[in-house]
């Protein structure tokens, strides 16, 4: 049992087959298992001509893919990924070495709405575990690192569902600081899943080794990322909580290409929050109405709960530059850029308007000098 497993129970019954995580992990539609178990020798040869034979040797007839279910396409986009990965480490293009394959990335994308290469979920989540596990390099820290992202991808679920919730509440809504509290809850795993990675994953080892494998691929002359930690989307809970009203055009553009990478039921998440109206607004349109000395308990109580899940996502973010920075320090670093596309940079850019808008939000649950009343306001209910 990993530490996903003590997390993650109901995933699977909420319908859609992507949350069917052992039933993914279980599948062996292209029946890799054996081949894929001598990857990581391959990798460490950089033989190139039998990693080209084994992609070529799993490629399935178009016909028989057509048949497969979601959990099966998805599971077979797994098994392809990894190879179409480690032949780009290694300098090769790789639906140019194997043409065969162009037509079945595509017909898996369409089959499982998602992009025609594997992403994350693929390399981490719907992983088999123990001897069965899909990995580049077959090293422990490779393991912790894909542990790390299991860990995080229960609680990122959950943090939608009541980040959804949040969205269609406002301040003075008792509803609003619970859901808040429950985001909190539910992020933190992001925290706990960066300290696991400190611990296991080193930067050397992230940088020289691991990180060339997750390099874009051409697939219809089109650039598709592989599987980045980054396309784990704290974002979405970014999303509600302030980006969609209060955001960069830096933070905008990556998140335009970012989106691509998620489940269908994520890109539909951003689709409907993208245009609306934030917490951190909508909190502070409230306080700015109220004219006493002293919040209402109801609009404190909101306001302390929504600084403390900014608190939470400013301290992962805290942490994952830090990550960041050894990686791609002068002395490491083989890319400018991480492997979900944003520079060091961007992520400094992110943490402090992630701290911004924490440090608005703390502001504002102090005492404040009365202000005369206006004319058809009232103590405890928003004016209008």
């Amino acid at each position: 049992m990993t530490l996903y497993d003590l997390v993650a129970p109901g995933l699977d019954e909420r319908g859609d087959p992507r949350y069917r995580i052992a039933d993914i992990r279980a599948a062996d539609p292209l029946g890799a298992d054996a081949l894929l178990a001598a990857l990581p020798g391959m990798n460490a040869d950089a033989d190139v001509a039998a990693l080209t034979v084994a992609l070529r040797a799993l490629v399935p007839d178009p016909d028989r893919a057509a048949e497969w279910s979601v959990v099966d396409a998805l599971a077979a986009m797994r098994d392809l990924g990894i190879l179409l990965g480690s032949l780009k480490r290694h300098g090769i293009q790789p639906v140019a070495a194997v043409p065969e394959v162009l037509p079945v990335l595509e017909l898996l994308g369409q089959r499982t709405d998602m992009v025609p290469r594997d992403t994350v979920h693929h390399y981490t989540t719907w992983n088999p575990l123990g001897p069965r596990q899909r990995m580049y390099t077959g090293h422990p820290m490779e393991a912790h690192l894909q542990e790390a992202v299991r860990m995080a991808f229960p609680g990122l679920v959950a943090a939608l569902d009541t980040c959804s919730r949040l969205a269609r509440l406002e301040p003075y809504d008792p509803g609003f600081a619970v859901a808040l509290d429950r985001t909190a809850h539910h992020v933190q795993s992001m925290v706990d899943s960066i300290d696991f990675t400190v611990a296991h994953v080193s930067p050397e080892y992230f940088a020289l080794t691991l990180r060339p494998y997750f390099e874009a691929i051409d697939v219809a002359g089109r650039d598709y990322l592989g599987p980045a930690a980054a396309q784990v989307p704290l974002w979405l809970v970014d999303l509600t909580l302030w980006q969609c009203d209060r955001s960069h055009s830096a933070y905008d553009e990556f998140l335009a290409d970012s989106v691509q990478y998620s489940l269908p039921s994520w890109r539909d998440f951003h689709a409907r929050h993208a245009g609306g109206v934030s917490a951190v607004s909508k909190l502070s349109a409230a306080i700015s109405w109220e004219n006493v000395d002293r919040l209402p308990p109801q609009l404190a109580a909101s306001a302390h709960a929504l600084g403390r899940v900014l608190k939470i996502l400013k301290t992962f973010r805290a942490r994952h530059i830090g990550i960041a920075r050894k990686a791609y320090s002068d002395d490491l670093r083989l890319y400018d850029e991480g492997s979900g596309g944003a520079p060091v940079a961007l992520l400094r850019s992110i943490l402090d308007l992630t701290r911004d808008n924490e440090t608005l939000v703390r502001r504002a649950t102090a005492a404040r000098p009365r202000a005369a009343a206006r004319p058809g306001a009232g103590a405890g209910t928003p004016a209008g």
